[in-house]
């Protein structure tokens, strides 16, 4: 017996009077256990294997009982009351009894499922995702006897748990869910959903007053999205998080079904520890075993770190008592406590948790080291874990500690940190499991350490049980073994042992543990079989511990070592006493009755001997030679058991054999000397007696031993040789020889047996080569006289055999014939024997070679042909050669005839040719693949049959040759019409249709007696008549004859050739129009020139007159030409006259127009030479000028959300409401930005309802409820009146209310798209987002801006900045009409100024009074009016500043200073200085004042505003006119001929300016595009990368695999949603000012980046628009890089929704309370008490929204708003 543990340095003691014993296998199991010992008790026996000691026996560890599970296992349970085993496994569930015999199973899988969608159970939860077959892993089986229930709870349906019967699990003992009944997914997905994740719980009950419920504690690996187990799909739909907590108590009451598995148990939230979605990939958590000690539930667990994991414990409070009902429940997140596992320490440390067992007082453990096979065993006292536990919370509660901190990525915890609650003591209660006031949960940040008590590779469970005050451990490893002490025993081969194993509960001798496919009942201790003490210690028993008590006159009770048994050696002296040694410590035997027991009653008193030393010598005496048991016959000994007794007691045992050595004789009479020395008795042989003997003293003669007898030199001494004959007549005949006395029965055996062959050389060798070849055999035999003989009577011997002979004589060139030598003499073997035809080797075929008689070689090729004798070469007797020459011939195929035959076969071929017979075999082919018999002679060839059809052609056509033969085949005629078979014979050979001939596969019976038969119809003749049906046609001599004739109706299916047509003896050449018109014409004089001829139709046999041709004269047809020549000759004259007469006019247009040409051709040449200049220096020009210096004007992002999201409302707003108010500044008058009412704080209006404000927060929060606000946007939808501006005005208020939850707002914007693409997808998928008509669609442009406001702000709003301000700096380069608006440079057609003004630049220098600074030079074109002037004076002093601080134009004056003593003068657009052109009053100019180069000006802010004259823009064209007045034909038409000095030329000349604007703006149009279409790497657009995740998977869920369906959503959603919106209005992100020309240009940009996107190819030509003309040279490339900015987002790493939603998180945050959300929630409610009866019967009519009460919450903000508290407390 072997202590594990002691005083450090202490022998180890065992039980035997206290002597120190210490062994070699005792230092091995305890290598330094010292260290860790103090903490165990000395009793504590643990019983772990040796290394020496790994390949013992199993001893007493005995499989009793097993079942095996085709499916892999996963858990099981005992139940100690019914001794049933329940097993769960993959697929299955099985029911077994105590024995492990099987009582029922049923089939849980594989099951229909996804791991996306909602258990099946929940209603009204449709998936849109593909199920398939999964199998069913069960991940958790707990018993609940008392109220007579299994858990069982499966990887399927999101870890659905179903409660089954345990007297039959096939049973539902509680339907789950009910029916009608509310459900939630949290009662629903219980356990892990995933075969690798973990699971673990345990069922406890809870006592409240009178009253017990069942609680089910379940600890589940978190599978959601995030994980390594969730489905690689690129999918954003997490239902683990919300409805899976990693650890929970939940009800178990099985009479409450609806309340199941809920863990809203009073408060809800805190009967679940669930970690934070952001902390959970720092928290990866698999759970080993939960288990239940006191009132304690532990959990044993591994947590991921970054390099191994660790081993975690937590210890939850159980709240098994309650004191009373009202009594609020233990919260588990107060009581929750965690701490490190580790064991060993420093370098050797295992930190992965495998397997735990509690045994009170310890917890043992096994560990594994990560990324190594290595294993260890610890031990934890609870006692030191409760010590911490309690040093924690007292620390906690004193202040921050670093030995203890709070769990702050748990959600349900205090969050804090310790903080001191001013409590001096903490109560015991407290102590243990915590309060509500003290902070929770906690985790311990030091590990509990213990050191390993036995290390060993591959441990994969422990199980542990105390025997007498000694604690027994049993481990299991990964490879199928169970271990106890130095004894292992094989389970499974290959199947790790599960890592948890449970004893018996009623018989804890047995020991139940699981392998991969099978669960075994082990025996491990049999103590109470025993009644000896040997048989106990021969039993192994794994408990080790066994207790002899021997009746006497005192109690003596021994206690053996196990690894010192007896061993019993018996002793034989002179044949009458058993002399037995043991060799092992026994105890004192004096003065003890000492017996040895023989068996069946004999016994003998035995004698003790030798005292003093260990080994005991006991002598009993053998039995009386009567009562011994007889040898049984066949037998030469008997086996007699022996026992030592002491007091009746048996001790130990062995057995002795008693022999006779002349029984040995008997047995083997033939051997019997060589039998009686060999055996192992100590027999001798008496020589005399010739008999075995077992004393050699009494022998009569010489005695043999073994010791001294040679048997074969023996035997030579006692026989003389003497002669005898044996005869045979066959080739060789075996004899077997023994040796008997003569006259005696007593054989002569030799030590080995004698064989004799005897052989006849005359028997069966008639050749000279096969009796040569009997000498392998040793046969001496010789070949002479023609007869094979002994070798002695041949005199002289000669080995020469006489010549072979050869056949076959000719084979071809290139070899390969087998020729075949035959006669005798040739050869012994074959390896004797070669062959050759001249020098030509032929190789023999060993297997066909017949010793001396044949053989067969295969002739090697020769290069040429030869003629030579076969020369057979035998070893040792030369050579022969065949009588007749073999010949190497050349076959050749001169002629084959017949070359055709018909497919069906038959035909006779013959083939003529030389050398045709050469070779051993010939086979001919016909087109190498049909073999073909050899025969002689020629062909016949017949085709026969009956009953044809009127006129058929048969065609025979041979594939391969090219050639046909054609056969007509008259058919008989028929009296009626009727349907007949017909058959065809070829060579004698009926012919069964092309199929049967080319397959040659035989026909059933059936079919064979259709085969070859051939139907045929006969069906009415056909009728003819004449075109007119006329019987008589008048013919004139010498003219051509045309006939036609009609064919009436006819089944015939007759061709062309089949037709012929007679008139009287002259046939007609005949054409087809189609099949029932037939043209018969005669070009050719007739046979007969007067008379009547018959008009004949001839088909097959068939003729039928149908009319008859008349001859006459030719008068009436002179005449009839004569008249139509003349009539063609004035018809000509007349086409002359005409012609020569529109040809000399055509001639005067043509150079009329020639002059046209030359003079537009050389205005076009003069505008695109200026074009190109202008193309060449603004690109220069247009960089020099644009400063960059002065700063983006960003709009803030309170105003670009309010500008975007609102857009008619901030027009309407800033053109009715808002009037510029200045303010003083140094700089010059400012004018105060515009505020919108969401961006002021919200004041309920003095008319508001008292109740108002908390209506309006209770309708907030409805709002953040799901499935009110889909219910409620779906609703508002429905209805007629909701207009689309009602749509976007509500999705931008919710946007606003939800702002602050981005997040939540984002969840519900993709259920509504999940619910648009499904309208979508079942109509044109390609339609959808294509236009703003539905709220999710408007929400989705406002998510859009949200998210990418960044992006722009960042990245994108620098290039478009300056694109804006090249294209102002394009546009005031030329002359821009002040009414109209059109100017000279533009990139939009219809703002094109289609005029030649000229206009020149000048430089005026201006000062603006009060503005703080000097005056300013400013580039005016001379064509400017005075308003234009004054904007871009505006434009250089407050370049710097956002436009919304600018002056108005009308609000300042421009005064000039013309100098010369010249007085100043106010310049304005109209004054009394005004002409008038064309009856309109011209706008003044700079041209007009007639302002030099370098004038000064001065500005000066106006007192007050004047309204007499608006905008320029805003004049009536019809009174005013500034560079051009409206295009119409009259003033066009008089404006040509009053100004002569104004050339008229065609507008469309003046359209290279748009290719002049295009080319200066190109470079900064690229820029912008690129930074649209690119992705930066340090800040991708993260929520393009999610929506288009969204959009891939909902195509997937749908299969719509169409590339382009998916192109057209991307480029819906993001390009033309918000690109194309931010680039037609630059106003909502810069605070500029945007005038209508430059909203036409970006128009033509929005429409290329529009075709850029697109995926149709642009058809353009000559008449398509030009603001898509203008840029279809660039729009290929622009593709290009779209598809591109696609492709890149596609493959950027997926985006989960954990950091989607940290961002969105980030953007709520940085941008809070930024708008009024009361008053967004009052503009909704609006809407919600317009439509509240359409609201209220939408709500009802959902289940979810009726079954939490959504409407009557509805209606009670209603009362509220609207100050109704009667109707709410009615309603309530």
């Amino acid at each position: 017996m072997v202590y594990l543990c002691n005083v450090a340095k202490q022998r180890i003691r065992d039980y035997r009077g206290g002597r120190g014993v210490v062994s070699a296998r005792a230092a091995l199991a305890v290598p330094r256990a010292a260290v860790a010992c103090p903490s165990l008790p000395a009793a504590l026996l643990l019983l772990l294997l040796a290394a020496a000691s790994l390949t013992r026996a199993a001893g007493a560890l005995r499989v009793r009982q097993a079942f095996s599970s085709p499916s892999e296992t996963n858990n099981f349970a005992v139940d100690a009351t019914s001794r049933r085993v329940y097993v769960g496994a993959v697929n299955a569930l099985y029911q077994l009894s105590g024995a492990l015999a099987p009582e029922a199973e049923q089939r849980t899988g594989p099951v229909s499922d996804s791991a996306l969608c909602h258990a099946p159970q929940l209603p009204h939860a449709p998936c849109e995702h593909a199920r398939a077959l999964a199998d069913n892993h069960n991940k958790l089986l707990a018993l609940d006897g008392a109220q007579g229930v299994l858990v069982a709870c499966g990887s399927v349906h999101q870890g659905f748990c179903e409660l089954r019967s345990l007297e039959n699990v096939t049973r539902v003992a509680v339907s789950f869910p009910p029916q009608d009944a509310a459900v939630f997914p949290s009662m629903l997905n219980v356990a892990a959903n995933h075969a690798n994740a973990s699971t673990a719980g345990l069922v406890f009950r809870v006592r409240g007053g009178h009253r017990v419920s069942a609680r089910l504690l379940v600890a589940a690996t978190y599978t959601g999205a995030g994980s390594d187990f969730f489905p690689r799909n690129l999918s954003r739909e997490d239902l683990r998080f919300e409805n899976t907590p990693e650890i929970a108590i939940r009800a178990l009451d099985a009479s409450d079904p609806t309340r199941l598995f809920t863990y809203d148990i009073n408060p809800s939230e805190d009967n679940v520890l669930k970690i934070k979605q952001e902390a959970k990939a720092r928290n990866k958590l698999s759970f080993v075993r939960a288990f239940a000690e006191n009132t304690y539930a532990y959990v044993a667990m591994n947590r991921a770190k970054e390099s191994e994991p660790n081993s975690v414990l937590a210890r939850i409070c159980l709240d098994a008592e309650v004191p009373s009902k009202t009594a609020e429940a233990r919260k588990l997140t107060e009581s929750y406590v965690q701490m490190g596992l580790q064991c060993g320490a420093g370098g050797n440390v295992y930190g992965r948790l495998v397997s735990v067992f509690a045994a009170e007082p310890y917890l043992f453990a096994v560990f594994a080291r990560a990324g190594s096979r290595r294993t260890a065993l610890c031990a934890f006292r609870f006692a030191d874990v409760e010590k911490r536990i309690h040093e924690a919370r007292r620390n906690c509660s004193s202040g921050p500690n670093g030995d203890v901190r709070v769990l702050d990525s748990v959600i349900q915890g205090s969050g804090a940190e310790c903080e001191a609650k001013g409590v001096r003591h903490l109560q015991p209660e407290q102590l243990n499991c915590g309060a509500a006031h003290l902070q929770h949960p906690l985790a311990l940040q030091k590990p509990l350490r213990a050191t390993p008590l036995y290390e060993a590779p591959g441990l994969s469970s422990v199980a542990v049980e105390d025997v007498h005050n000694h604690t027994v451990v049993f481990l299991g490893t990964s490879n199928g073994w169970l271990l106890a002490n130095q004894w292992s025993l094989r389970l499974a081969a290959g199947e790790s042992v599960h890592h948890v194993m449970t004893f018996d509960p009623n018989d804890r001798n047995y020991l139940y543990l699981m392998t991969t496919h099978h669960i075994f009942r082990v025996q491990v201790a049999v103590c109470d079989q025993y009644t000896s003490c040997s048989d106990c210690l021969s039993a192994s028993d794994a408990y080790y511990i066994c207790t002899l008590v021997v009746q006497s006159n005192e109690r003596y009770q021994m206690l053996t070592e196990p690894r010192k048994k007896f061993r019993l050696t018996l002793l034989i002296f002179l044949f009458q006493n058993v002399g037995i040694l043991v060799d092992g410590s026994v105890p004192d035997l004096d003065g003890l009755d000492l017996e040895c027991d023989y068996g069946v009653g004999i016994a003998t008193v035995a004698t003790v001997h030798l005292d003093d030393g260990t080994a005991k010598i006991q002598t009993c005496p053998l039995p009386p030679a009567s009562k011994r048991p007889e040898i049984p016959f066949g037998k030469d000994h008997i086996v007699v058991p022996v026992a030592i007794k002491v007091n009746g007691t048996s001790v130990v045992s062995g057995n002795f054999i008693i022999y006779d050595c002349e029984r040995t004789g008997e047995i083997h009479r033939k051997t019997a000397c060589t039998s009686c020395l060999s055996t192992k008795w100590r027999c001798y042989w008496d020589q005399q007696q010739n008999s075995c003997v077992s004393d050699k003293d009494k022998a009569q003669g010489l005695v043999l031993e073994v010791s001294i007898v040679n048997l074969n030199t023996s035997q030579s001494r006692l026989f003389h040789t003497f002669m005898f004959m044996l005869h045979t007549t066959q080739r060789s005949e075996l004899f077997y020889l023994t040796l008997k006395k003569s006259g005696e029965e007593k054989y002569i055996d030799s030590p080995r047996p004698v064989t004799v062959e005897v052989y006849s050389c005359s028997g069966g060798d008639s050749d000279c080569s096969q009796c040569w070849g009997r000498e392998q055999q040793e046969h001496l035999c010789a070949w002479c006289e023609n007869s094979c003989r002994p070798r002695d009577q041949c005199q002289p011997i000669r080995a020469h055999c006489p010549d072979p002979t050869v056949r076959p004589l000719s084979g071809p060139l290139r070899g390969g014939t087998l020729l075949t030598v035959q006669g005798r003499n040739l050869g012994r073997k074959a390896e004797d024997v070669e062959v050759y035809i001249g020098d030509v080797p032929c190789n023999l075929v060993p297997e066909s070679y017949t010793v001396s008689v044949e053989l067969v070689c295969e002739t090697g090729a020769s290069p040429k042909p030869l003629k030579n004798k076969v020369e057979v070469r035998v070893r040792e007797n030369g050579m022969g050669h065949s009588t007749e020459a073999f010949s190497y011939v050349d076959p050749r195929l001169d002629n084959l005839i017949p070359k055709e035959g018909p497919i069906a076969g038959g035909t006779r071929l013959t083939i003529m040719g030389t050398s045709l017979e050469a070779g051993s075999a010939v086979k001919v082919k016909v087109n190498g693949t049909q073999d073909c018999g050899i025969d002689n002679g020629g062909r016949l060839i017949s085709v026969t049959g009956q009953s044809f059809d009127l006129v058929q052609k048969a065609k025979m056509e041979v594939l391969g040759v090219g050639e046909s033969v054609s056969a007509l085949c008259p058919s008989p005629a028929a009296s009626q019409s009727q349907q007949v078979t017909a058959q065809f014979y070829l060579n004698g050979i009926l012919f069964r249709g092309e199929s049967h001939a080319s397959t040659g596969l035989d026909l059933e019976e059936e079919e064979g007696t259709h085969a070859g038969l051939f139907l045929f119809e006969y069906v009415e003749d056909p009728q003819f008549y004449t075109a007119s049906k006329e019987k008589l046609i008048k013919h004139h001599p010498g003219e051509p004859l045309l006939l036609v004739i009609n064919k009436g109706p006819s089944q015939l299916d007759l061709t062309e050739e089949e037709y012929s047509v007679m008139i009287g003896s002259d046939l007609c050449d005949i054409t087809f129009n189609n099949e029932q018109m037939i043209y018969c014409t005669i070009n050719r004089t007739l046979s007969s020139r007067t008379g009547e001829l018959p008009v004949t139709v001839r088909v097959g046999n068939f003729h039928k007159q149908i009319a008859v041709v008349q001859m006459g004269g030719s008068e009436l047809a002179i005449i009839v030409t004569v008249a139509v020549c003349c009539v063609l000759l004035l018809l000509c004259t007349v086409a002359l006259v005409v012609y020569c007469t529109k040809s000399r006019r055509a001639e005067r247009y043509w150079q009329k127009t020639l002059l046209q040409m030359e003079e537009m051709e050389s205005q076009i040449r003069e505008e695109i030479r200026k074009g190109f200049a202008e193309l060449q220096t603004d690109m220069t020009d247009l960089t020099k000028e644009l400063n960059r210096s002065q700063g983006i004007p960003f709009l803030e992002y309170k105003q670009f959300v309010t500008r975007t999201f609102f857009p008619k409302m901030c027009s309407d707003y800033e053109r009715s409401l808002v009037q510029p108010v200045y303010e003083n500044d140094p700089q010059g008058p400012r004018a105060l930005p515009e505020t919108h009412p969401l961006l002021q704080d919200w004041q309920p209006s003095n008319t508001a309802r008292p109740n108002m404000e908390e209506g309006i927060t209770l309708f907030s929060t409805l709002l953040n409820n799901k499935h009110f606000l889909i219910t409620f946007v779906h609703a508002l939808e429905q209805q007629k009146d909701f207009a689309v501006r009602d749509r976007c005005n509500l999705a931008s208020l919710l946007t606003i209310a939800l702002h602050g939850k981005l997040e939540y707002y984002t969840s519900i914007m993709k259920e509504l798209l999940v619910d648009l693409i499904d309208a979508s997808a079942s109509k044109n998928p390609k339609l959808m987002l294509r236009r703003t008509e539905s709220v999710v669609e408007k929400m989705l442009t406002n998510w859009m801006s949200i998210c990418m406001y960044s992006y722009l702000k960042e990245t994108v709003g620098e290039p478009f900045f300056l694109l804006l301000c090249a294209i102002k700096q394009q546009i005031n380069k030329g002359s821009i009409d002040a009414i109209t608006g059109k100017a000279r440079y533009t990139l939009n057609e219809e703002w094109l100024l289609r005029e030649n003004i000229e206009a020149k630049p000048l430089n005026i220098n201006v000062s603006f009074q009060g503005f703080g600074m000097d005056s300013v030079s400013v580039r005016v074109m001379n064509t400017d009016t005075i308003c234009q002037v004054k904007e871009k004076i505006l434009e250089a002093f407050y370049k710097n500043l956002p436009f919304s601080q600018w002056p108005r134009e009308e609000d300042v004056d421009l005064e000039w200073f013309p100098g010369g003593g010249c007085s100043s003068r106010i310049l304005q657009d109209l004054d009394n200085t005004s002409v008038m052109e064309d009856g309109r009053k011209k706008l003044n100019t700079v041209f007009h004042y007639k302002i030099p180069e370098g004038a000064s000006l001065a500005m000066s802010m106006k007192d007050k505003r004047e309204n007499t004259l608006g905008r320029a823009k805003d004049l009536d064209t019809e009174k005013y006119v500034h560079l051009v007045p409206l295009h119409d034909e009259l003033a066009e038409t008089k404006k040509s001929h009053r100004h002569s000095h104004r050339k008229k030329v065609l507008p469309e000349i003046y359209l290279t300016r748009l290719l002049s604007t295009k080319g200066t703006l190109q470079k900064f149009l690229d820029d912008l595009f690129q930074a649209i279409l690119s992705i930066p790497l340090e800040r991708p657009p993260l929520a393009v990368k999610y929506f288009f995740d969204f959009l891939e998977e909902q195509a997937d869920k749908r299969g719509i695999t169409d590339p382009d369906t998916l192109h057209i959503w991307k480029t819906n959603s993001l390009p033309l949603r918000f690109w194309v919106n931010i680039l037609k209005n630059p106003q909502f992100v810069f605070d500029i000012d945007k005038t209508d020309h430059m909203d036409a240009c970006l128009s033509v940009i929005a429409q290329a980046f529009i075709d850029a996107c697109s995926i149709s190819d642009l058809q353009l030509g000559k008449d398509s628009p030009t603001n898509k003309l203008l840029y279809a040279k660039e729009i290929p490339e622009y593709k290009k890089r779209v598809q591109c900015y696609y492709k890149q987002i596609q493959e950027m790493a997926p985006l989960s929704e954990q950091e989607m939603n940290a961002h969105l998180a980030e953007e709520s945050r940085k941008y809070r309370n930024e708008f009024n959300t009361n008053l967004a929630l009052t503009e909704i409610y609006k809407y919600a008490k317009r439509y509240r009866t359409q609201v209220v019967n939408a709500l009802d009519s959902n289940p979810t929204a009726r079954r939490t009460q959504l409407q009557h919450k509805f209606e009670q903000v209603i009362a509220l708003v609207e100050d109704n508290i009667y109707e709410c407390c009615s309603e309530a």
